[in-house]
């Protein structure tokens, strides 16, 4: 066997993948004409998570499961496009780490629709001028993001999905580190990434503007200055990476929402979150409490906000395992539907990543 016979291998495999890959695009599409005559979206987060889960349990490798994933996920971007093109609104500029998560859920085929303000994302779906929009929710060093909960209050938005993504910040410039003076980046960032900017670039100054990719465009323009962005943004404004992984905690993760106009159905793996008021009486939380304990339902979360209408109320979100269409969790929600002054379904969906 010689390199020359093994490209050959390689060949007739590609042929392979190329005739069956269109194949596959072709009953995609029949599945979405299908769908468009019910009035159902294109788009279905719940089979999409069963087709990633699939493919996981018959890949024995050599390939990797992240590799797979990305090229799955590819391939359903590819077919979502060819039909009637995905429109998905995310918050910040390009390169930001929302568009990150976005073009991490739905690929890169989709249109994609920047947005100045968390608000302007709900509108774009609200008004059907996006099929879906991507929000920040909770960052695992800062905590919540306390607009996006604000915003899920008064929204009839579903959750549709959740997008895990590890946060990893680099730092870019058109020089060379020893002739940094300025760095560039938001708040948020420069307190992730405080320690080593301290032991690597004493001397240099911290500037703060609206966004990491804002700072990669001053980066790119302005001499002897550096930024603090993603990778991505290196690609798009031409900048060299000096160093990457710079975040002080390895455990940088922030959580997304993906947000739409419809309900989701079961996966068979869910979570689900509420949000809800109590009555001002003693033990109210704990009466909630008890309900959701009564039917056996596992609380990941709970959170409080005040309401904003009357001082000391507050709103309580809550995540918990399992789909509001099971039996158990349905009990239960029906339980402090009944206990609480206003209470909301925020969305049932599938737990990924």
């Amino acid at each position: 066997m010689n390199i020359k016979n093994l490209r050959q291998q390689i060949d007739r495999i590609d042929r392979s993948l190329v005739r069956l890959l269109n194949q596959r695009v072709r009953i995609s599409l029949d599945i979405s004409r299908f769908k468009r005559k019910v009035g159902k979206s294109a788009y279905s987060p719940d089979r999409e998570i069963e087709v990633l889960e699939r493919t996981s349990v018959a890949n024995k490798g050599p390939l990797g499961r992240r590799a797979l994933e990305g090229i799955y996920r590819e391939i359903m971007s590819a077919s979502l496009a060819l039909d009637t093109p995905l429109r998905i609104a995310y918050f910040g500029p390009e390169a930001t780490f929302t568009h990150l998560a976005a073009m991490k859920r739905f690929g890169s085929q989709v249109e994609y629709i920047s947005c100045h303000s968390i608000d302007d994302v709900f509108l774009e779906v609200e008004r059907d001028n996006a099929d879906y929009g991507v929000i920040p929710v909770e960052n695992s060093i800062e905590g919540a993001v306390n607009h996006t909960l604000d915003m899920l209050v008064d929204s009839e938005l579903k959750i549709s999905t959740q997008i895990i993504l590890d946060i990893s910040h680099n730092l870019l410039s058109r020089c060379k580190k020893e002739g940094i003076k300025r760095v560039y980046s938001n708040p948020h960032v420069f307190g992730q990434c405080r320690i080593w900017l301290k032991e690597n670039l004493p001397h240099a100054e911290n500037i703060e503007v609206s966004s990491t990719t804002r700072a990669a465009q001053i980066a790119s323009r302005e001499k002897s200055s550096a930024c603090i962005a993603s990778l991505l943004a290196a690609k798009i404004y031409a900048l060299k990476v000096i160093a990457v992984h710079i975040e002080d905690s390895p455990h940088n993760i922030t959580r997304f929402l993906v947000v739409g106009r419809n309900d989701v159905p079961r996966s068979g793996r869910d979570k689900t979150s509420v949000m809800f008021s109590i009555k001002d009486k003693v033990g109210a939380l704990y009466d909630i409490l008890v309900s959701f304990k009564k039917y056996r339902i596992n609380l990941t979360k709970i959170e409080s906000r005040p309401s904003k209408k009357k001082a000391w109320d507050y709103y309580f979100f809550v995540d918990l395992d399992g789909h509001k269409d099971d039996t158990r969790v349905k009990k239960a929600l029906g339980e402090v539907e009944h206990k609480t002054k206003f209470f909301k379904v925020l969305g049932s969906y599938p737990i990924a990543d």
